[in-house]
């Protein structure tokens, strides 16, 4: 096959399952618009505040949209939070005191969320250096979830478990929100009273229910990945129960403070319409992620998800077992970035991680992930890990030039 027909033989196998993503796309904009409609989203609610940034009805609107989109009963939305490491530490520190434990029932934690933990990096910084107690329920296979396990950690002292919805850096499954629901099932059979905290980074809006809506407690994610629709230029969000929603407010600002402080500094408009945008911007990521799944699979790589695979967030992962391939793949799709084609990225070492990163991204927005973008730790198995795309016409080009380079 010449390559330049691989993948366009590769789309037309996988059209079928698009029809799908549109009709998400469709119910999770309705969503969207409702909850605008509902909080009588107006001009004024873009306007800007200083200082202090007291009575700012725009910044209370904004919350109170993310609440009814995502069913919480309190939501924070801030360009304040730095990353979604930020947005999930806030919540995690805000909500556990020491000797308080802390469970990770979906395998380890992605890297950057190790220091935060305190499995590595300054200890004293840590949740453990707090006095926070902490341990893991490992994956079977290093793929599924092991719910006998969770039966057998999980108890009447475990006041958290977090349960992280993508991959990150690993070959185990994503977790979908029938598998989200059953975790959190299992675990308040045994007790009611411990907080299912959800990170939902990479996931929001790729399927028609969100985390809140099948039991959980808490989510957190970025702004510069799904929810944030391409546009947004920072932040992170909380949803969820308001007595921990509020908790993890004061570790973001300071107690008595929460979110009744904190300018906006002009950033109302873009979060806003940013969110009204999102569903379709997944959309077409997803729509990418499918497709590379399938020239991946065609031209001999192992890829996940498949391409007929249900999807829960917007990674493609592809195994490359070796360095040499890993890197060339980053180079490559960086050359076919918007912003900054030009630079060849490096393995480096990065802040939050233990292994040197190869990171692929020419973005308009610094580290987002809703643009097309790839990277992976130069660590075996050296898999890449590729995601967003603003529409699906510019994932297929970069597939062609990837294709171009990885086949010879």
């Amino acid at each position: 096959m010449e390559k330049n027909k691989i993948v366009d033989n590769a789309e037309i196998k996988v059209k079928q399952y698009f029809e799908l993503v549109d009709k998400i796309k469709e119910y999770n904009q309705e969503k969207v618009l409702k909850a605008f409609y509902n909080n009588k989203i107006g001009l004024e609610h873009f306007y800007t505040v200083s200082g202090y940034g007291h009575d700012d009805m725009g910044r209370d609107a904004l919350d109170k949209v993310f609440a009814d989109v995502f069913k919480a009963e309190k939501a924070v939305v801030r360009n304040h939070f730095v990353s979604g490491t930020h947005t999930l530490a806030c919540c995690l520190f805000g909500n556990l005191r020491s000797g308080e434990k802390l469970i990770s029932v979906a395998g380890a934690p992605y890297d950057t969320m190790e220091e935060v933990i305190g499995k590595r990096g300054d200890k004293r910084a840590s949740l453990i250096g707090h006095g926070v107690l902490y341990d893991e329920v490992d994956l079977l296979n290093g793929i599924d979830i092991d719910f006998n396990e969770i039966k057998n950690k999980v108890d009447k002292s475990t006041n958290m478990v977090l349960i992280q919805r993508s991959r990150g850096y690993s070959l185990r499954k994503s977790l979908n929100i029938e598998t989200i629901k059953k975790i959190i099932e299992t675990v308040k059979n045994i007790n009611p009273k411990c907080i299912c905290f959800v990170d939902n980074c990479y996931g929001e809006f790729v399927e028609k229910l969100e985390p809140l809506e099948v039991g959980a407690d808490l989510i957190a994610g970025s702004l510069i990945k799904n929810p944030g629709g391409g546009i947004v230029e920072a932040g992170g969000y909380i949803a969820g129960k308001e007595e921990y929603v509020n908790q993890a407010a004061y570790r973001l600002t300071a107690p008595g403070i929460g979110s009744e402080g904190g300018a906006m500094l002009n950033q109302l408009r873009l979060i806003f319409q940013g969110l009204f945008m999102a569903p379709s911007v997944v959309s077409e990521a997803v729509k990418g992620s499918i497709l590379a799944s399938q020239v991946f699979d065609d031209i001999g790589f192992i890829s996940t998800p498949k391409p007929n695979e249900i999807r829960t967030d917007i990674i493609q992962t592809i195994k490359f077992g070796a360095p040499e391939p890993l890197i060339e793949f980053c180079k490559t799709l960086q050359m076919y970035s918007p912003v900054e084609s030009y630079l060849t990225p490096m393995p480096d070492k990065v802040p939050g991680y233990d292994n040197k990163l190869i990171m692929a991204g020419g973005s308009f927005i610094e580290g987002s992930t809703i643009e097309l973008s790839a990277d992976g730790p130069v660590r075996p198995p050296y898999a890449a890990y590729m995601q967003g795309g603003l529409n699906y016409a510019h994932v297929k080009i970069a597939l062609k030039g990837i294709v171009e380079k990885l086949v010879r």
